[in-house]
């Protein structure tokens, strides 16, 4: 494709071959999905046929109300609870120990010390936008404080997690359909929302929403509704990563479910339509949604309503579209009973303020990133 537009507009293309430490780096990334994809499958083969995955992992899914159709399609498993079952499974297979270690399926320790991260957890793949399984979540079922509820594969080679959005790969055509996502926290929130018929949803898989994430969404749809449960501690500490998403000029709703409720308990309790009713009848706008959570906080307190004040003016400068911006300068000024005039008045304080950082940031010493090459470079694969 590169070099059909490369000569449809007259661009010289040139070609070299990749040298040993590309071809090393991409071999090794070829070789952990490899294992991932092993570790998939073996993790899926215990859950249906194992006695303890029947028991213990099945069991867990059957309990959450999962299908088995569901089970199967978003490739659910169960790691034994057993030390090293899995990586002595895997290198009898030929798989090599340095790649189950570089993935962060197989923790390494001293004089040949192995050990399975994920024991005694069920398993949750994360996939590429191409299907391939890039990491794994694994929650763990015994209930221990000392141990992590969930445990996630590290940074590697070929997983960064703030790149990745757990379920784009299954629902990448209904959101373009619908042209929306929906936006949730966690595994299961995701697995819930599909089985009762809503599709065009992906979760942040418990982090703060990353840039990367939000390009990714950007990338398919402008329309995004984020969904919180009623907790308020929850929501004020998600809350400032979702200034990200005005920033990247998308257009944000809210939806906060009943008290008591998540994604995944108010999905199994409802089909698809009523889903999509009650988010019609109760999603709001987000800066809408963000100055009357403020305002509720600040109460009469003039500090904290000052406050309040300047953080909705940070929100509001991010968004790059200025009749927009405009817009949500009108309402707010309606809401914070506060003076357009002064509202806009703080937003040109703070864009001032970006433009001189940017034009006093230092430049980078590298060059190569702020010069354009002769020709464009390609690596033969």
């Amino acid at each position: 494709a590169l070099k059909h537009l490369a000569r449809k507009y007259h661009i010289e293309v040139r070609e070299r071959e990749l040298s040993a430490e590309e071809l090393a780096a991409r071999n090794d990334r070829e070789s952990m999905l490899l294992v991932n994809d092993f570790a998939q499958k073996y993790f899926a083969n215990i859950l249906h046929h194992h006695v303890d995955g029947k028991s213990i992992g099945l069991g867990y899914f059957r309990e959450r109300g999962f299908r088995n159709d569901i089970i199967e399609k978003f490739q659910l498993g169960y790691c034994l609870d057993e030390k090293d079952a899995f990586s002595k499974s895997a290198i009898k297979a030929g798989y090599n120990k340095d790649f189950l270690v570089k993935t962060g399926l197989t923790i390494e320790g001293e004089n040949n010390y192995l050990a399975d991260r994920f024991r005694g957890r069920v398993m949750f793949p994360v996939h590429s936008l191409s299907g391939k399984v890039l990491a794994f979540g694994g929650r763990v079922l015994k209930k221990d404080e000392k141990t992590a509820k969930y445990v996630n594969s590290p940074e590697s080679e070929i997983y960064h997690k703030s790149n990745e959005l757990y379920g784009i790969f299954f629902f990448l055509q209904a959101i373009v359909r619908h042209d929306r996502c929906f936006l949730v926290e966690g595994y299961t929130d995701v697995i819930s929302m599909h089985q009762s018929g809503i599709e065009n949803v992906v979760a942040s898989s418990g982090t703060s929403l990353t840039p990367g994430q939000i390009r990714l969404i950007h990338r398919f749809t402008e329309n995004v509704t984020v969904i919180y449960d009623g907790d308020p501690a929850g929501i004020k500490a998600s809350i400032r990563g979702i200034d990200l998403l005005l920033e990247e000029g998308l257009n944000i709703r809210v939806l906060l479910l009943p008290d008591g409720d998540d994604p995944d308990s108010f999905s199994r309790k409802h089909n698809a339509s009523d889903f999509i009713e009650f988010v019609s009848r109760h999603s709001v706008d987000f800066m809408q949604f963000k100055t009357n959570l403020l305002i509720d906080d600040a109460g009469n307190d003039p500090i904290k309503r000052a406050a309040l004040i300047q953080d909705i003016v940070r929100s509001i400068s991010m968004i790059p579209n200025q009749i927009i911006r405009a817009e949500y300068v009108k309402e707010c000024s309606t809401l914070l009973n506060v003076d357009e005039k002064l509202l806009y008045h703080q937003i040109n304080k703070i864009k001032q303020s970006e433009l001189e950082a940017k034009i006093t940031k230092k430049p980078t010493e590298d060059k190569s990133e702020n010069t354009l090459p002769p020709a464009t470079q390609v690596n033969r694969e």
